[in-house]
């Protein structure tokens, strides 16, 4: 066994007690597989089958959405009450098949939802997302009982989906979605109490924690995937971030994710409007410069993503006492017993990418495609296949989603 190895088989005790039997975690992907009333598919069980076998120590899921007007894309799994509970118990079980932890990823999309999906999003304010042209409409802005309701929902979803089977929850308070809304000052220009100041724009992140916490309990894990920054002028930034990662290590919360980025600037594939620094560039993992920060000014146990290219370079991360956790999010899309192998000492992280079409409107759709559709292949009992040309998988996305008409409307 390898060094690297050695380093990433370590087990991890996360502040609530669980244990993680490594230091791998799939982290989440917007697998775009449940069925039109929201339910997980046979394709989506079929798909964390798989993972489960392969030896990371927790698995993530990809977009719960905690109500049906917040669906993100088109095949998101909902929480609807108890409606699709035996088909999320089917899901549970498949995820902890092979052992692992598996929490579900629970979010709301605010107003980066498509219009195919919502017409009249909500969000802190109404402020439209720039830069995408006609897929997203302006949304309106949420009242006080609203934001009161949406909180309550959040717990809602977390009891729903532990009953299902799921071992822990992950809030989603990055990459844009609605509450990395209330925390950016360009999204969220309320004066009321949840606005107006950095106190009050964490204030509903804050609130969904608590109210998750004293809905499961202290022993349930409960991770936080947060933005580093949101990598836009006068937008979130990592002074911001700072100030949230120390409100949230009051609150009982057992594990951090780190990422950055929106859809409007997206650092969390290596893509932002702003560029990296020179340091940044030359390390593997995207955001490690930060993570180093906040290890020294907390002890919430760290999980970081994206960038990861060796095991050596994960190893040293966490070797150097940065981070706890390795989340390996796309390189699992191409290569599901990419954990397994590294674990066994064999395993290196693939270098194929998808080709760029060149249209830089939809060039980053065109990729995310690509990987979804390296999902459904694996849900459908195939292979992953790195030769598909990009072009075809974003056609395949956006007849199913609806949203061809508006492709054509954007590279016009």
């Amino acid at each position: 066994m390898t060094d690297a190895a050695t380093s990433l088989g370590q087990p991890l005790t996360l502040p609530c007690g669980v244990q993680l039997r490594n230091r791998i975690a799939k982290a989440a992907m917007s697998e775009c597989l449940a069925d039109r009333s929201g339910a997980p598919t046979d394709r989506l069980i079929r798909l964390y089958e798989r993972w489960a076998d392969d030896g990371p120590g927790l698995l993530i899921t990809g977009n719960v959405m905690i109500d049906r007007a917040g669906v993100a894309e088109p095949g998101n799994v909902v929480i609807d009450g108890d409606r699709h509970a035996a088909r999320l118990s089917e899901w549970a079980s498949a995820a902890t098949s092979g052992g692992a932890q598996a929490w579900a990823q629970i979010n709301h999309g605010g107003r980066q939802i498509p219009r195919t999906l919502n017409l009249r999003p909500v969000a802190p304010s109404p402020v439209r997302l720039a830069g995408v042209g006609a897929a997203f409409a302006t949304p309106r802005e949420l009242t006080g009982d609203e934001i009161d309701t949406i909180i309550a929902q959040f717990a809602d979803t977390a009891r729903t989906v532990l009953a299902a089977g799921f071992t822990g929850v992950q809030v989603h308070a990055a990459h844009g979605y609605l509450i990395n809304q209330f925390l950016s000052p360009l999204t969220n220009q309320r004066r009321d109490e949840w606005g107006g100041s950095p106190e009050n724009r964490r204030r509903f992140l804050l609130a969904v924690v608590r109210a998750i916490r004293a809905e499961i309990g202290p022993a349930v894990p409960l991770a936080v995937k947060l933005n580093s920054a949101d990598f836009q002028r006068g937008g979130f930034s990592e002074d911001d971030s700072m100030e949230v990662v120390a409100a949230l290590a009051d609150e009982n919360v057992d594990l951090l994710e780190i990422s950055g980025g929106t859809y409007e600037s997206a650092a969390m594939m290596g893509v932002s409007a702003q560029p990296a620094k020179q340091s940044t560039r030359e390390r593997e993992a995207y955001f490690l410069d930060y993570a180093e920060k906040v290890r020294t000014a907390s002890t919430l146990p760290l999980m970081l993503t994206g960038g990861f290219r060796t095991p050596a370079g994960m190893a040293a991360a966490l070797d150097s006492g940065a981070i706890d956790l390795v989340g390996l999010a796309r390189p699992l899309a191409l290569q599901p017993g990419l954990a397994r192998d590294i674990l066994a000492g064999q395993g290196s992280v693939s270098t194929v990418r998808p080709r760029r079409i060149g249209i830089r409107a939809i060039d980053g759709a065109a990729e995310t495609s690509w990987y979804v559709h390296q999902l459904h292949r694996m849900g459908a009992g195939k292979d992953p296949n790195p030769n598909q040309h990009p072009v075809e998988a974003l056609a395949r996305y956006a007849v199913t989603a609806g949203l061809d008409t508006i492709l054509r409307s954007v590279t016009r």
